[in-house]
């Protein structure tokens, strides 16, 4: 396809049950016809259907629903006595931040992505202020508020702040967000969940509107950041 870039896959994990290339040959095995190949994809082997694809779903099915196959049952990354404040936290954070970014992204109108992109800032000026206070954004406790805040921090000063124009600042402008992301990505299984060679060419090379020739921002290499000593276990 014109202005689509072509990069060597690595690091690329294969599909073991399938053999499947790519997304779209697991919707298509699944019979499913809509047309929206997203992920991520809650895979069923034995009935070789799609079971889930909306994350917000997916990451509430495995804080419980796999618990007698888990490693670790006794994390709860949604307990009953925080829910209520966890759900207002996703709320916003989904709206303005997750979300925000490619509102911003993809505005066709200037009066439309100033909207979408002072919302965005909203929203980390919002974060920085809670986690003045508390280490995670919901008291002193890791949840799925923080696991959903993360996947779009992680991103963000490499790929939102140049590729949707949300460049107002960056994370590591917002001392406290920085150290948050920093504390965790050193939690054992977040580092595991970024890669961001397959980040940053994924997003730079999808969107021929917004990058004809695909070329790829050699920086800033926020990854390195993220593996310097944070300061958030002052909190207890």
């Amino acid at each position: 396809m014109k202005g689509v870039g072509s990069f060597p896959c690595k690091d690329v994990i294969p599909d073991t049950v399938n053999n499947a290339k790519n997304v779209r040959e697991l919707y298509d095995l699944s019979k499913d016809q809509a047309g929206t190949y997203s992920v991520p994809v809650l895979w069923d082997k034995k009935e070789k259907v799609i079971v889930n694809n909306e994350s917000s779903e997916i990451i509430r099915m495995f804080n419980s629903a796999f618990n007698d196959i888990s490693k670790h049952p006794e994390l709860d990354f949604y307990p009953e006595k925080l829910r209520e404040e966890i759900d207002k936290v996703n709320d916003w954070i989904y709206h303005d931040f997750n979300n925000g970014v490619y509102k911003s992204g993809f505005a066709k109108s200037q009066e439309a992505y100033e909207e979408a992109v002072t919302n965005v800032f909203k929203a980390l000026d919002r974060a920085e202020e809670i986690l003045s206070k508390s280490r995670y954004l919901v008291g002193n406790q890791l949840t799925e508020a923080d696991i959903r805040f993360f996947v779009t921090l992680v991103r963000f000063d490499e790929a939102y702040a140049v590729y949707f124009k949300c460049n107002k600042k960056r994370t590591v402008d917002y001392p406290n967000v920085l150290n948050y992301t920093r504390d965790l990505y050193q939690t054992p299984g977040f580092a595991e969940t970024v890669n961001m060679y397959h980040i940053k060419t994924h997003y730079f090379t999808s969107h021929p509107v917004l990058n004809n020739y695909a070329i790829v921002p050699v920086g800033p290499g926020f990854e390195g950041t993220l593996k310097e000593k944070y300061d958030r276990d002052r909190f207890k």
